[in-house]
This record gives C-alpha cells, structure tokens and sequence, in this order.
C-alpha cells in the first residue's frame, strides 16, 4: 500500500501545493546524462520519479551503470561517500535529490537550492521519527537506509485502510532491526503488506538466533523448527508474544492488539482464529497456529478433508482418497479448448464418487492465466458455458460452481478485469441459472474484493501461490471454503492420483447425489472458422440472387445501409460465442437466432440512426434498437412472456412504466450482448403468438418460418420476411450440422 501525496510538508501537513514537485521533476530534468531519464513536468509523485532520483543519486555516487533499483551497490557506494548526509556534507546535487524526495514523499524540502536548511532538517527528523527508527538514527542527519526509504512510494504516516495499531507495529519492527544488515525501513502507513510480512519473519529469524548470512525473510525449515521451539500461551510474555501478537494484528484478527503479555483475552482471539482456519484450539501459539498466521499456506503438512485433481477418480481412486480421510474433492466441468490434457469430468465419475462416500464441488476454469482473459464478455460466456455443463452433468440446484481467477492479479487488475468478468458471470447465473451459486477460486486479495461486492458467495483460496501479492498481506477472506495448500501424492497401485491437498471449513459441502447426464450432443457447437469462407460465399450469393441484396449498398430503403454483407457476417462470427450459448440455453438451432441477426445488421441506414436519434433527443419513446433491432416494447414483453415461462428469471417490466419502457431502450441500445441475448426470447414468445410449439431443435421449417416472420411483426412484409429467413437459416444449417456431425 503506497501513499500518493499530493500536497507537502513536514510530517505530511499541507503546507504547499504540487508546484515544488514540479520544481523536483525540473531539477531531475536538469541532468543531462546518459541513463537519468527525462521525467514529466505534472506536479505528481510516481515510482518514475522516484525511480530517476534513484538514477541522478547513482550519477551524483560516481557509478556508471545506472538502474532504478536501489541495490546492493548503490547501498554500499552511498555508505562508503556519504555514511552520514547532514549539514556538513556539502554537495548540492545530493541536497537537491534529498530536497526533491522530501517533497515527492510529502514533507517539507524548502527551496530544492542545495542547501541543508532547518526546514530539510526538521523534514528529516519528522521522517524518521514517523519511520520509528529516530532512537537508531538520532539527530537530523540522513543515513544510508533512510535514504534508500526516501526515494520509494511507501507512505510513514497512516493512509486510507490503514490502522494505528499495525502503524505502531510497524514503527517497532523498524525501530528494533534496522540496524540489521538485510533489514530495511518497511512502510508505516497502517497497512499489512508484502513488504511487512517479510520483514516479520526476518524478526523471527533474529530472534531465533540466524545470523545475517542465514535469514532470509522466508519461512524455511529452520525457521519452522524456530517456531516450534518457541510456543507461546497464555503467562508468556516478551519479545515473542510481541511477535506472535504482531501477527495477529496483522491478520486482522477483531480485539488484537499490541502486546508483550499473553493474557486470557489474547487466548481467547487464538481459539477463535483456530477455529476460524480449522486448527486444532487450544488457544496456544503453536507452530500450526504461526504458520497459519505468517504464510498464506501455513502448515502445509497438515491433514486436509477436501481435494482438487484433474485425474478422473476411478474406484481405485475413490476408495484411496476415502481411506486418506477425504470427504471432498473438487473436479472440472470443461477442458482448455485445443489442450491435450483431458481433466473435466468423465461419463459416469460422478456415480462413482459418490459411491464411494466423496461429495463434489465443481470448477469451471479454461484459462484464466492472465489479466487480459478477464472481461465482462468473457464472463458471460463462462457463466453459459458453465451452466450448461453443470446441467449435463446432471448437478442439482444449490451446487456452487467455482470460477478461476488463476494468476497473481495486482488490486488494479482486480478493478479493471476480474470485477467487471464476474459482473457478467453473476449476470448470467442470475438470469439462466439461478439454481446455482458463484464461487471463486483466487489468491485471498481478489477473493475478498469480488466477494465484497456480492459476487460471489464462498472463495476457494489458491494459497498454495504463496508468492503471489495477493496472497502476501492478507488474511482469510470471511467466506472461505477451500484452502489449498500443498500437491500431494495419494494412493497406491491403480489407485494412486496427484491431487491439490485442501483444508474445508464446512462452508460448502460439495454435492453427493446428481440427476442423470443429459445427452447434448444435438445442441450446437462453436463454428469452426475453417468453414467461415465458404459459409461467407453462400450467404452472399443467397443474398444477392434470392433477396436482391448486393455485397455494398442496395435499392429504395436499402440504398444507404451502413454496412456491407462481409462486415454484417464478419460480426455474426466475431458474437459466434454468445449466440452459441443462447442455442443451448433456449435449446434451439442457432441460425434461428444467425438469421435475424445477420439482417439487421445488414439492412441498418441512416432512417434507422435518425429513429434511435428521436428517442435519445425524447421526441418519442420507443424505436427499433442495437444489432437485432427490437424495440423496447418487443423486449418488455418477450422477456416478461420467458420470466413467466420459467425459461429465464428475472424482473416482470411494464411497458406502461415511462421508467421501465427507458431502461430496457438503452439496455438494448447500449449493452450489444443484452440485445442479442433478447433475440431468442423475442423468437420464444413469436412462437405463442403464432400458436406453434416453442423452437427447439426439431422444429419444422414451416413454424422456423413463421417464427422469424413474427420477429418483424405482423402483416405481408412480416411473411416476406419469414420467407426470405428460412432460405438464409438452410445457409447457415448447412454448415451448423456440419459442427454437430
């Protein structure tokens, strides 16, 4: 957690505005030297200032290799020129970069003239004493470390989020180890951070005893057996309980504090966070407790009830996890599209586990490797995808299904992919697949923000990634279900498997007993963009020899359309995805819904842009919208009509309500994916009106016909339009069966 000031002075006070920031960018700008970076002149602190006064104090140290670390190198050149920057140090340049780093941390740097001033005297002294290490560092002089503090992003004063108490903490951790070699100055800003949770185990290294040479900040063997050797309950007092006390706070554990002394009320917090993660409670700072505390695993030998694996559980397997005192085991509904590794479940697995006494929690997960997998888009396609495959396996209603957020997601990612992705999943569950519930699999970080926002109702914590950011600094999410800790081996002979060992905290159960598999492999697939220009071809020529329609342009209403039958068709393919999904949700062909779509989206001009324009402008409150061009009252009353139907749930609109009428016009104007996802349920309801059966996918050509007529309206230009549909839905099931064949 870093503080960003943006106004300055002595202790972080305002005192001046961003113009002396601009001053410090403008002497950074001043050098004119091979590898000190011209920087923006905006008046706001960033690592990249930071990082070229970094550079410019490399230059100012005589080195010739310049990097925006402060290394181990800049470290020993600073101590060896300047061990102590006060008063009589006398070189300009290194004022001005302490002047500039005063000012871009948010004290007070006086003019940035290369002077050492009482007012960059006081700075100093307020800095350190808000760093804690005043006592180690006495007087006004700046050293090594300090410095090396100066020139980051860290806030020393209490930021957004951030509590007195772990300030406190903090500000101790520096004050009584800074002297030594590998531990330097960690943020007090009140936050649990990566860097803070390194440095409390460098504490426990050096309260075991490790020399420099040995700790390393990471919890190792040694360090384990430390922690074994030092139990602390309640009559304990010390350093250690300090320790054990810091952690505790830092977990966020409610009534922690601060202390030196084991009392009964700290017992009584340890038996709740036992219990919390599932320890044995005895109110005791065990080892199991100390590491659950220090490492997003903790104990990763210890003895989970639950399991995750990509290998298909035979009855050899089954009876092994059993016997090994697994009662869960959570298994994959998909594969990774275009992957060899085969690890969804398998025709009949779920029979066998449950069998064998096992309950299932499923996974949908194809990628989910990196940031730029997550969107809104994507989520609704997992969520349809996910639906439909928990319902092929024949899960019951109440099943939670775990989605994954696989890979280290900063709190920036987590805002601009991961939020909006489940958006679109809680979306689609909420409409199509209420009878099941959304978890999420992800390091603790992104668990707790997408279940904040109400997302997502359990969090399965892939702390196993015990690098990962997400996991460093952050405590249990309060809806934790599945903790996984460790791959292991288990079972012998046929039985043997590779799973992910888990802890449980009852929250989910998994499932037991399934319906039977659905068999759907009548339903369509995702087209195969080997096809796409031939398919192209025939729709072109269909269009032109059968409707009259040339590839650009066209006669009477058709002379200005907006696009060409390549782009309309290229646009259908690129939403293949959703209108795939749509088929097998509604059960569907999917060139019903290819057909009306691909015209509208050809036959769009200039009168339908000025129609959208009257009701933007409030001259009239309804017009034909978005890609599949449907009104808002065609769109109340197909969703109402599949609300009713119990096909979709959702909110009974009134087309009669000024505010519903305008929520579902820009709702189907502005969201493309709501448009078309309001395609199928138009064809649904045109279906009744008709009084013909509900589309399916052995529905007759003639009622096909008569659907996608209705889907224009009423009257001889809506059979007109029926007529022209059908030959173009022929098209596009020439190439659509190819897929299900």
């Amino acid at each position: 957690m870093h503080r960003q000031p943006t106004e300055h002075g002595a202790g972080g006070e305002p005192v001046v505005a961003d113009a002396m920031v601009e001053q410090a960018q403008r002497f950074i700008n001043s050098y004119d030297v091979d590898g000190i970076p011209k920087v923006e002149v905006d008046g706001r602190t960033s690592w990249t200032v930071m990082f070229a006064l970094t550079r410019a104090l490399q230059h100012e140290l005589g080195m010739t290799t310049l990097a925006d670390s402060f290394g181990p190198a800049t470290l020993a050149a600073l101590q060896a020129r300047f061990p102590v920057i006060d008063g009589n140090t006398r070189n300009g340049n290194i004022y001005r970069i302490v002047q500039s780093g005063l000012y871009c941390k948010g004290y007070d740097g006086d003019q940035i003239n290369g002077d050492y001033t009482e007012r960059v005297s006081a700075s100093v002294t307020s800095l350190k004493r808000n760093m804690g290490v005043d006592a180690a560092y006495p007087g006004d002089s700046l050293t090594p470390k300090v410095f090396k503090a100066l020139l980051t992003m860290d806030a020393y004063v209490l930021v957004e989020g951030g509590t007195d108490a772990i300030r406190s903490v903090e500000q101790w951790l520096n004050s009584r180890y800074v002297g030594r070699r590998d531990f330097f100055v960690i943020p007090c800003d009140g936050n649990f951070s990566r860097d803070v949770q390194k440095a409390l185990i460098y504490a426990i290294q050096y309260e075991i005893g490790m020399s420099d040479d040995v700790a390393t900040g990471a919890l190792g063997p040694a360090t384990k057996q430390g922690l074994r050797d030092h139990t602390v309950a309640q009559g304990s007092t010390g350093t250690w309980v300090a320790l054990f006390s810091a952690a505790m706070l830092f977990n966020r554990r409610p009534g922690s504090s601060f202390t030196t002394t084991f009392d009964a009320g700290l017992a009584s917090r340890v038996r709740d966070f036992q219990s919390f993660v599932r320890l044995t409670v005895n109110g005791q700072g065990d080892f199991p407790t100390w590491a659950s505390l220090l490492v997003s695993t903790g104990d990763n030998t210890r003895a989970g009830t639950a399991c995750d694996t990509v290998t298909e559980l035979t009855p050899a397997r089954a009876t092994a996890l059993y016997s090994a005192g697994y009662r869960y085991v959570g298994r994959y509904l998909s594969n990774v599209p275009g992957s060899t590794l085969n690890k969804q479940l398998q025709p009949g697995e779920l029979t066998v586990i449950a069998a064998h006494g096992l309950n299932v929690f499923p996974i949908y997960q194809t990628y989910g490797g990196e940031a730029a997998y997550f969107r809104r888009a994507q989520g609704i396609a997992d969520a349809h995808a996910a639906i439909e495959r928990a319902r092929h396996y024949g899960f019951k209603a109440g099943t939670r299904i775990y989605f994954a957020v696989d890979f280290d997601a900063l709190d920036y990612e987590v805002t601009d992919s991961v939020l909006p992705h489940f958006r679109g999943i809680k979306a689609v569950i909420d409409e199509y697949g209420p009878e099941y519930r959304i978890g999420i699999y992800a390091p603790r970080n992104v668990c707790s923000r997408v279940g904040a926002e109400g997302l997502t109702s359990a969090s399965f914590l892939s702390d196993m990634s015990t690098g990962f950011s997400g996991n460093l600094g952050y405590p249990h999410p309060a809806d934790w279900s599945f903790d996984q800790i460790a791959t292991i081996s288990a079972g012998s002979g046929s039985g043997a498997i590779s799973i992910d060992n888990d802890i449980a905290s009852g929250r989910d159960e998994g499932q037991s007993s399934f319906l039977e598999e659905n068999d759907d492999s009548h339903l369509d697939g995702r087209f195969d963009t080997f096809f796409r220009d031939v398919l192209l071809a025939d729709v072109q020529n269909y269009f032109v020899n059968s409707m009259g329609v040339p590839e650009q342009g066209g006669e009477g209403s058709r002379a200005y359309s907006v696009r060409t039958t390549t782009q309309s068709f290229q646009m259908v393919m690129d939403l293949d995805w959703l209108i795939t999904s749509l088929s097998r949700t509604y059960g569907m062909r999917k060139a019903l819904i290819q057909c009306p779509l691909l015209w509208e989206l050809r036959a769009l001009n200039l009168a339908d842009k000025v129609a959208d324009d009257a009701v933007e402008a409030g001259l009239v409150d309804d017009s034909s919208t978005g890609l599949g061009q449907i009104r808002a009252h065609t769109g109340i009353d197909a969703r109402n009509y599949c609300v009713d139907a119990g096909i979709i749930t959702g909110r009974i609109m009134s087309v009669d309500n000024a505010d519903d009428l305008s929520t579902m016009w820009h709702s189907l104007h502005d969201d493309d994916v709501y448009n078309i996802s309001t395609i199928p349920a138009v064809l649904v309801q045109g279906a009744g009106l008709i009084g013909v059966a509900r589309p399916s996918v052995t529905s007759s050509d003639a009622d096909s016909q008569g659907i996608m007529g209705r889907y224009n309206g009423t009257g001889e230009g809506a059979r007109q339009y029926g007529t022209a549909m059908i030959g173009l839905y022929a098209v596009f099931e020439k190439y659509n069966s190819l897929m299900r064949d």
